[in-house]
């Protein structure tokens, strides 16, 4: 994944963010759960939104867990109504 650290990086310069304060794994994770059971343009958006919650005070990890369990209980949600 040197490209991906390579690329965070740069941003992370630009945007005054060190590469190590993103919890690239489980944006990674979630952004997957979101797209593969939700949809995809969902993901970047669903990102955002984690990335808020965590500027505002949130737990990457607890953030993460929750949205990946919505997303994959989605479909299970949406038969039922």
């Amino acid at each position: 994944m040197k490209e991906m650290d390579d690329w965070l990086a740069a941003v992370g310069a630009e945007l005054g963010v060190r590469p190590d304060e993103v919890p690239t794994g489980e944006l990674l994770d979630v952004a997957r759960d979101v797209a593969h059971n939700v949809l995809r343009p969902g993901a970047p958006v669903t990102a955002y939104l984690m990335g808020l919650a965590v500027g505002r005070g949130a737990d990457p990890a607890e953030a993460a867990a929750k949205i990946s369990a919505l997303a994959l209980s989605w479909g299970d949600r949406k038969d039922q109504s």
